[in-house]
């Protein structure tokens, strides 16, 4: 009678490889469990500097006594919601000059690669003038200084196109550096399996250079939604920032309206980092 008994098969042993993984694994979790304890210790700190309250460091009649900063609560509850009302004109602001933006520097960025000459001195003039003077002086460029030449635009509009051209001029280069970025054996390529110039530039170097400069661009974006800001000097965008400023002025409560204004803001940014972070992996998927 034979041995009933089923022979196991022995587990293979645990690479070098695979212990390392995990080693390396366990670390970034530990160091993903500080940084997060860590933010919620600073967040903590900054909820006790502004709650108003007296703390007292070292014992008797000769500890100090720190007062920390007291805001109105009840400001805050009554206007948040018209507040918050100028986040959606702050988004559209944004994606319009941002539409704008990239139209304009992908032809800048063309036209800083071309080898006609008037092609050349025009795209480079444009970056030059536009990085040469300050985004707020466009905007009132715009708005203020057109009408003189019987130019009227609305402040929306104003703020739109000054941020766009700002932008334009400084993401060409983001641009200009992906077009740049495909090789030269890829044209050549493309030329020698009969493809035309503007067939070449179509079909194999803009969407790689697209893909090179779609992660810059959403920084490009995230750094435009706060500078949207600006337009508010206008008097006539009801966005985030001349909503924070018209309560806190009409009620002398500055200090709670812009602490609400910075907090929305943040708060954007936080998205939009993180909607940008799931973008740049998504478009690295194609290295690996």
């Amino acid at each position: 009678m034979g041995d009933s008994t089923t022979a196991r098969t022995p587990e293979p042993p645990t690479t070098q490889a695979e212990l390392l993984y995990q080693a390396q694994k366990r670390k970034e979790l530990h160091f993903r469990a500080n940084v997060a304890l860590s933010w919620f210790v600073l967040l903590l700190i900054l909820v006790v500097i502004f709650s108003g309250q007296k703390i007292k460091l070292g014992g008797g009649e000769n500890g100090l006594v720190f007062q920390t900063i007291k805001i109105d609560t009840q400001f805050i509850a009554d206007n948040m919601i018209f507040i918050a009302g100028g986040l959606g004109e702050t988004i559209r602001i944004s994606l319009l000059a941002i539409t704008f933006a990239t139209i304009l520097a992908l032809l800048a960025a063309l036209g800083r690669l071309s080898t006609i000459p008037p092609v050349y001195a025009l795209s480079t003039f444009y970056v030059s003038l536009i990085r040469g003077t300050p985004l707020y002086l466009q905007i009132f460029f715009f708005f203020l200084a057109l009408p003189q030449l019987g130019i009227i635009l609305p402040g929306l509009w104003a703020g739109v196109i000054a941020l766009g051209l700002n932008y334009g001029a400084y993401m060409s280069e983001i641009f200009r550096a992906g077009l740049a970025s495909v090789g030269k054996g890829q044209r050549e390529a493309a030329i020698a399996i009969g493809m035309t110039p503007g067939q070449t530039m179509m079909r194999i170097v803009l969407p790689q250079a697209m893909r090179f400069a779609i992660p810059p661009t959403g920084n490009e974006f995230i750094a435009m939604t706060k500078d949207s800001a600006l337009v508010a000097a206008t008097g006539f965008v009801h966005e985030l920032m001349w909503r924070a400023v018209k309560v806190g002025r009409a009620q002398f409560h500055n200090l709670e309206a812009l602490i609400m204004a910075a907090i929305f803001y943040w708060v954007m940014t936080i998205l939009l980092s993180y909607l940008q972070s799931r973008l740049e992996v998504s478009l690295s998927k194609g290295d690996r």
